[in-house]
């Protein structure tokens, strides 16, 4: 893995591949800078050793250019994180772009407009990569969030620089915390996968059967289990179609030797609301016109066992409808039980939208060993996959 330690960029130009895609209020400002922090390491490294630093990106989905989704919006905020000006070129190909990135300075840093104002980026044509490419002397991906896409900057730009190609500070630390989790990780390795639908992590959870020895499923997946096993799940949601495949999953398990922990109560309400009436009730007897929206007190007793006795866990996907106040204790307090037992020596890594969110919502972010920048990335990465985006510095 050709990575940044160890090597000399002074008086070099880098092309570095970030992910600045930040959300951004009706006022242009953003309201959450995790990534524009991620991308800090690589570039300050870059800058001390007297190189500069070109930044790509995208913003958002426009539909060729739009000035809502300009990068011009989020340089007070890169200026703010890197603590140096940032100057800003409104192209990112041809020679106006070639211009402003062959007038830096050692320690200077150019951000460029919008990838995909243009739609080679993402069809990922090579004659747009290698325009990409005219912008610095060696090419840096630090995009993890990006890395599962074939893109003109992440992936096609690569095979412009032979050996001169290097996996960002964040990349590293991405692919190295997954490595952690599905192959280096000290066990017992336990994966808690949460979240609405079975169907959105079959690939997942088949390709860590054979990493892990525990495996806590949670969320609206629980309901297709419960069923499958018998119970009544009331309006609880529930994927029919995938009872066959739950019963074949916990025989698969069982034959691996891998340990699955469903919830024996959860909390269920009269509606889906906020405000819904509820009730604790067995997993297996909820009543016709009920739901479970979080788990129960004696369900989060035993996973508190399971989380404690982990030596590695992977957490993707909350214990229930989270985003509603009277149902979000179950995912705290597995957040809690996660914290505990980092702190008493446990890898825990935090991949996928809703388990970085909730721990975001719920102040669990310094409490984790890692959290991962990417959610699509992530999830293919856990499923097996090599991402196009690492593939290409590999080659």
């Amino acid at each position: 893995m050709h990575t940044l330690s160890n090597n000399d960029f002074s008086n070099r130009k880098a092309v570095i591949r970030v992910d600045f895609n930040v959300p951004l209020n009706d006022s242009f400002q953003v309201t959450d800078s995790t990534r524009i922090l991620a991308a800090k390491e690589s570039i300050d490294y870059i800058l001390n050793q007297g190189g500069s630093c070109v930044l790509i990106s995208h913003l958002g989905r426009p539909k060729g250019k739009d000035s809502n989704l300009s990068l011009s919006h989020i340089i007070y905020k890169v200026e703010e994180i890197l603590g140096r000006p940032v100057a800003f070129c409104d192209d990112c190909v041809g020679p106006k772009a070639e211009a402003a990135a062959e007038a830096l300075n050692p320690g200077e840093v150019l951000l460029m407009e919008n990838l995909r104002y243009y739609p080679e980026e993402t069809a990922g044509d090579v004659d747009f990569a290698y325009g990409l490419s005219k912008l610095g002397d060696f090419y840096v991906n630090d995009a993890f969030g990006t890395a599962h896409r074939a893109h003109a900057s992440t992936t096609i730009i690569a095979q412009f620089f032979d050996e001169d190609k290097y996996f960002g500070k964040l990349l590293e630390n991405e692919v190295i915390a997954v490595q952690k989790v599905l192959e280096t990780g000290e066990k017992p390795v336990l994966a808690i996968l949460g979240g609405a639908k079975v169907s959105s992590k079959i690939t997942i959870i088949e390709n860590m059967l054979d990493k892990i020895d525990h495996l806590i499923i949670g969320g609206g997946m629980v309901y297709t289990f419960a069923k499958a096993m018998g119970g009544k799940v009331g309006k609880s949601i529930c994927e029919d179609d995938y009872i066959d495949f739950a019963l074949q999953l916990m025989e698969k398990a069982k034959a691996k030797g891998v340990k699955i922990h469903l919830p024996i109560d959860v909390i269920i309400a009269a509606d889906f609301s906020n405000d819904a009436n509820k009730k604790i009730c067995s997993v297996s007897e909820i009543p016709d016109d009920w739901q479970g929206l979080d788990a129960g007190p004696e369900t989060l007793k035993a996973f508190e066992t399971v989380v404690m006795n982990a030596k590695t866990i992977l957490w993707n996907g909350p214990l229930g409808v989270f985003e509603f106040e009277n149902f979000a204790a179950g995912t705290i307090a597995l957040g809690e039980q996660i914290a505990k037992s980092t702190a008493a020596g446990t890898f825990s890594l935090v991949g996928g939208g809703d388990s970085v969110a909730a721990v975001k919502q719920f102040g669990f972010e310094a409490k984790m060993s890692y959290i991962s920048t990417g959610g699509g990335a992530m999830l293919e990465s856990l499923e097996g996959k090599t991402l196009p985006g690492i593939a290409a510095l590999l080659a």
